[in-house]
């Protein structure tokens, strides 16, 4: 996944702007002008890292002569009392980007970690762990990049990304008198080549007509373990079968083991937990120019 450039830097100065955008009076009344000196990031719980390089955009962007020094990369593996990376220069400055640095470092990092353990459940079953469109507005790209951190796989992007049919289309097709095999008939006819057509389903019903119907990607929305491994072995080989809904760190391994393709989790971008960094100045690096 290319991260957008010209977004990450819009998003970049948009939580700049929220910030900063009216000076910060504490640090401009109290820190002498000319103070220079080093901070470190510290990490202070276990997880896995992402977004580094976009908390080292926040402090160039804030003030491009300060010195920002990477010693972990994202996607790796750190524990408490890791420095992951030293920034060196105007503290007035470093002080300004502290936050809003911490503020992406923390968040991405939280769900690269969450994505972690989620794989790491699975370790040994052919199953991918994607993430969903349930991201917080104007974060994707960097909420999904997160994801790939933690060695997880991106669902759609946005809506134009994929034809998944769902439970509202259903709803509203079905009042007009259409049943899946039309639904799913219709789609495939309008789709642009290249495209997959994948419906969600309820019940084992649905999923063998959606089968019948000629879907190439069947998803089992909130079924139980029990239940999604029945219709799993309903089902021919060359459909790929995605589970979703319901499924949780105590649950994913007994639901990757019913033989699905792929398991979507929206808690791994909605309700991550951020990991816990913190930004320190080291006073013996403290001088006044």
């Amino acid at each position: 996944m290319n991260l957008p450039q010209a977004q990450i830097e819009h998003t970049i100065d948009l939580a700049l702007a929220e910030d900063i955008s009216h000076g910060d009076i504490t640090t401009s009344l109290l820190i002498p002008p000319g103070l220079q000196g080093q901070a470190k990031l510290l990490v202070k719980a276990g997880g896995v890292l992402a977004g580094i390089g976009i908390a080292r955009q926040v402090f160039l962007k804030v003030d491009p002569s300060l010195r920002f020094e990477i010693m972990v990369k994202d996607g790796e593996q750190v524990n408490i009392g890791d420095i992951i990376a030293t920034i060196s220069g105007s503290v007035v400055n470093i002080l300004k980007a502290e936050r809003v640095a911490l503020n992406f470092l923390q968040r991405l990092s939280g769900i690269a970690s969450q994505t972690a353990q989620y794989v790491a459940k699975t370790q040994g079953l052919a199953v991918k762990i994607t993430d969903t469109r349930k991201t917080t507005p104007g974060l994707r790209a960097l909420e999904k990049y997160a994801v790939l951190m933690g060695g997880g796989h991106n669902h759609r992007l946005n809506l134009g990304d994929g034809i998944l049919i769902k439970d509202n289309h259903l709803a509203a097709l079905r009042a007009l008198g259409m049943g899946i095999k039309e639904i799913v008939a219709k789609a495939r006819e309008a789709a642009p080549p290249g495209l997959t057509v994948e419906i969600e389903v309820t019940s084992e019903p649905e999923a063998l007509e959606a089968a019948r119907a000629g879907a190439d990607i069947i998803m089992l929305d909130n079924m139980n373990p029990e239940y999604m491994r029945q219709v799993v072995s309903l089902l021919p080989g060359h459909i790929k079968i995605e589970a979703s809904g319901g499924i949780t760190l105590e649950n994913i391994q007994t639901a990757a083991a019913t033989g699905v393709d792929v398991i979507s989790i929206g808690a791994l971008t909605h309700s991550s937990p951020a990991l816990d960094i913190s930004l320190e100045l080291e006073p013996q690096t403290l001088k006044i120019f």
